[in-house]
Formats: C-alpha cells, sequence, structure tokens
C-alpha cells in the first residue's frame, strides 16, 4: 500500500469500510462490534483533524496578513474572496431551485409515507436538537450574527471549533496590528507563528498517515447506523435531485478552474481529492480545513497569503453544498406538505435567506438541517408543521451531508485559486512529505 498515492489509498479504505459495514449488518452483533471497536479510531482521527484547526487558522492566517506589508492588498482580497463565494452561494440556490422545480420530486411522495416518517422521526432527539437550536436563534434581533462574530474572550473563542468566525475576527485583527507598528517589533512575533504554522501543517502530515484506516472506521460507522431501507427508497427522488445539482456545482468550479485559471480540471480534482474525500467521510468542513489548506499550498500551489485568509473564511461563510441542499429541501418539503406556498415571491426569500443563513451557519455535521428550519419559518411555513418537514427528510440527511461538506470544500479550493490567480500568488506546487527532515532527527 506504501506505494499508492494517498487518495487511491483513502478511496481504498471508503470502499472497504462501506463493504465491511454492509457484512456487520448481517451478522448478529455486528452493529454493537463496529460501535464499540471501530467507531473510536475514526472519532480520534476527527479528534485529531480538530484539534489543530484553531492553531493552524492563526497561525496561518497571521503570518499570511503580515507578509503582505501592504493593508490595502488584504483590503482587495477580502473584497474578492467575499464577492466570489456570495456569487458561487448564489449559483448553486438557483441550481437547487431550478432542479426542484422542474424535476418536482415531493410529487412521489404518499401521504402513508409521510405519516410514516412522521412517527418514526417527529419526536427523535436530533429533530427536537435542532428545533430547539432554531427557536433559540429566533429569539436573536437580526443583527446578532454580527456581535456573534466578536468575540469578548479570545482564549474562549478558540476553545471552541464551532467559534470560527469569533478566531478569525481575532487573528485577522492582530495580523493588521502586526503590520501597523514597526518591522523590528513585530518580528519575534512574527517568526513564533511562522515556526508555529511550519510545525502545525507537519502534524497535518503526521495525521494523515492515519486516514485510509480512518475513513475506513467512518464508513462503516456510517452504513451499520444507516436507516430503514425503505424509506430511503421512498425519499430516493429528493436525494437524486440533491445529488445531481452538487453534480453540477463540481462541473461548474471545474469550469472555472479551466477557463479562469488556465489548470487541467482532471489535474485539481486529483490534487484536491483527499480533502475531498475526508470531507465526504467527515461531513464537517471544519475538521477537514487542515487538509484541505495543506493540499491547496503545497499541491495546487496556492501562496500561503491567499489560502490562510480564503479557506478558514470559506470554511465558514462557503457553504455552496449546504445552500443547494436549503433550496432543493425547502421546495421538497412545501410540494409535500404546503403546497398552496409554491409562488415565486417565496422563492427569492429563499434565495436571499439560504444565502444569508450559509453565513452564519457552523462548519460541523447537521447544521444544515437548523438552516433548513431557518429558510422554512422565513417563507411563512406552518409552523406546526416544522417538525414534520426535518422528519421528512432527516432519514436521508446523513448521507446527503456527506455529499455535500464536499462541494463546499470544492468550492472553497476552486475560490482560493480564482482569488490566488487574480493576484498574482498562485505558483507551482511545493509538497512536503513527513518524513523530509526524518533522516537528521532518526
Amino acid at each position: 500500500m506504501k506505494k499508492l498515492a494517498l487518495h487511491w489509498k483513502i478511496l481504498l479504505g471508503m470502499v472497504i469500510g462501506i463493504l465491511f459495514g454492509i457484512f456487520m449488518t448481517t451478522i448478529s452483533g455486528g452493529e454493537n462490534f463496529v460501535t464499540d471497536w471501530i467507531t473510536p479510531f475514526g472519532d480520534i482521527f476527527v479528534r485529531m483533524l480538530k484539534l489543530i484547526a484553531v492553531p493552524l487558522i492563526v497561525a496561518s492566517l497571521i503570518k499570511g496578513i503580515s507578509d503582505l506589508k501592504d493593508i490595502s492588498k488584504f483590503k482587495k482580497m477580502g473584497l474578492r474572496t467575499i464577492m466570489i463565494y456570495v456569487m458561487t452561494t448564489v449559483i448553486a440556490i438557483t441550481i437547487g431551485l431550478g432542479l426542484v422545480n422542474v424535476i418536482k420530486p415531493g410529487n412521489g411522495i404518499s401521504q402513508e409515507t409521510v405519516t410514516k416518517l412522521k412517527d418514526k422521526y417527529a419526536n427523535n432527539e436530533s429533530v427536537n436538537e435542532k428545533m430547539s437550536t432554531f427557536a433559540t436563534n429566533k429569539e436573536k434581533g437580526p443583527l446578532q450574527f454580527v456581535v456573534d462574530m466578536v468575540p469578548d474572550n479570545a482564549f474562549k473563542a478558540m476553545s471552541e471549533n464551532k467559534n470560527m468566525l469569533q478566531v478569525i475576527f481575532f487573528t485577522i485583527l492582530l495580523g493588521i496590528s502586526l503590520l501597523l507598528i514597526k518591522e523590528e517589533k513585530a518580528k519575534p512575533l512574527k517568526d513564533f507563528f511562522d515556526s508555529l504554522n511550519d510545525v502545525v501543517l507537519k502534524i497535518v502530515d503526521l495525521i494523515m498517515l492515519s486516514a485510509p484506516y480512518a475513513v475506513f472506521a467512518l464508513l462503516a460507522t456510517v452504513i451499520v447506523s444507516s436507516e430503514d431501507a425503505t424509506i430511503l427508497v421512498a425519499l430516493l427522488r429528493y436525494a437524486l435531485v440533491v445529488v445531481v445539482g452538487l453534480i453540477l456545482m463540481v462541473v461548474f468550479y471545474l469550469t472555472l478552474v479551466s477557463i479562469y485559471t488556465k489548470k487541467s480540471p482532471l489535474w485539481f480534482l486529483k490534487e484536491i481529492s483527499p480533502a475531498q474525500l475526508l470531507a465526504f467521510s467527515t461531513s464537517s468542513s471544519a475538521a477537514t480545513l487542515p487538509v484541505t489548506m495543506e493540499r491547496v499550498e503545497e499541491h495546487i500551489g496556492v501562496d500561503k497569503e491567499v489560502s490562510s485568509f480564503v479557506l478558514p473564511v470559506g470554511a465558514t461563510i462557503n457553504m455552496d453544498g449546504t445552500s443547494l441542499y436549503q433550496a432543493v429541501a425547502a421546495v421538497f418539503c412545501m410540494q409535500v406538505l404546503w403546497p398552496e406556498g409554491l409562488v415565486f415571491s417565496n422563492q427569492l426569500i429563499i434565495v436571499v435567506t439560504a444565502l444569508l443563513a450559509s453565513i452564519g451557519s457552523a462548519a460541523v455535521p447537521g447544521a444544515g438541517m437548523v438552516m433548513l428550519v431557518i429558510v422554512l419559518d422565513a417563507i411563512g411555513f406552518p409552523p406546526e408543521m416544522l417538525p414534520i418537514a426535518l422528519a421528512l427528510i432527516f432519514a436521508v440527511d446523513r448521507p446527503l451531508d456527506m455529499c455535500r461538506t464536499v462541494i463546499n470544500v470544492t468550492g472553497d479550493a476552486t475560490v482560493s485559486m480564482i482569488v490566488a490567480k487574480s493576484l498574482g500568488k498562485l505558483g507551482e506546487p511545493h509538497v512536503k512529505n513527513w518524513d523530509d527532515n526524518y533522516e537528521e532527527v532518526k
């Protein structure tokens, strides 16, 4: 296995994990065996990735900003990044709305299936948790998400990966401040973060050695914990609409890469594939961020000045796959439960609300369902039907969450290439391996 490229090792681990999971569902006690003896290895891997997410963001973002030497460059990069992220998100939502209105997957769901889903999931603990989170968010004012971006304690913000926007805010403030003081004063702190950045990237290399085994554990866990097969079949048309939309987004990204950056789309997919496969396995943009940054910087050639800003921001506010899913899921729920709400004005509201909700969404598994409730509430969806709407899509949410996280990560990488190209910061790849310095220290 040593001579195989990393993406092939990870893909092999995924395939074996799926087959192993299917096999374990056929034997008595198989699910418990996977839960007790396999799942922990996947959990440890995800924890290790999350462990270094905040140190990597802080170190790389400060290094990137302080290396600019000019605040106007940061302003230019920031504006371009936000504008491109907004553009790709609107396109994703539009694609989702177009597909779901043409294919109409909700017309294939019988009332009997709706009743079965309601009985099975309406009182589900996870569904109730999403409704509770929505109720808490609804009580906040319209600008609360802006307030939430500003931490009152930097160390507290860094203690939780869900506070990514707060970490980014503090880090940008610190990086800009380093630019505004004399270079000899800034140098010790800058050197510290430069060194920390190199160390954290080396940790990423070491963690990735276990990636093939970790995705085996993660996929086996997903398979043994999958929902009722008959319900999954009933929701297949809806799931296929989402997947087709996500595939169209990949085509859109590859077109941008080919036309604007003049790079081969197949080369781009090959280089970013380890991050995509991990995104699929973990369902978390935040957990995948360290790997995304390593692939984009070392294997694609995006300058650290660009990647250290564009990718952390993207992992938090750029949710193209999730936004597309919002559009499809919202209209699907209306087709099944509230057909009278299918008017053009409501679909315009979906575009705006899904865009705004994606900015404040956490880059963690399951955040998309909370966003969906926010979108449905904005269009006047009957409140008493909201739990039923969540129950309607809950059975296929996890596999779709895995797919849309791949799109989120691919979108982040694409935008980083576009911004780097526009600023003349897209160079040649410079790959570093975990054992580059091993001979000197062994």
